[in-house]
């Protein structure tokens, strides 16, 4: 598992560590049951605080992404596929979002905005 983190996000560490692994495990890259690496080692490889690797992975559980086991360590939860539709939803909103504010500051009108999504969600 590949984490890359940016100093020059506006989001927190932990967060951007959430989000790359909840991304891998909708990608699949990531199967069910798989361990992830241990939160000391993780933050050891990535050089920041293990009170942040601990704070993402808490994310993820709470999310129901990942379960931890006592003694054993944190693995992929078991598929869920309305879990893993509602994330993939929420990203489509998030770049719908943007796209819309783009649209807006392009002085797009509504009835051009969709129709460049209708266009596109034919091809």
């Amino acid at each position: 598992m590949r984490i890359i983190l940016s100093n020059t996000s506006d989001s927190p560490i932990y967060e951007q560590i959430e989000q790359q692994i909840k991304t891998a495990i909708m990608k699949g890259e990531l199967q069910p049951e798989e361990p992830l690496p241990s939160i000391r080692n993780l933050a050891k490889e990535l050089q920041i605080s293990v009170i942040t690797t601990k704070r993402a992975y808490d994310e993820l559980e709470q999310g129901g992404f990942i379960v931890t086991v006592a003694g054993k360590g944190s693995f992929v939860a078991a598929t869920n596929p309305e879990l893993y539709r509602e994330a993939r939803i929420k990203i489509i909103e998030e770049k719908l979002l943007e796209a819309v504010r783009g649209a807006k500051f392009m002085d797009l009108t509504l009835k051009e905005l969709q129709e460049m999504l209708t266009l596109l969600y034919e091809e």
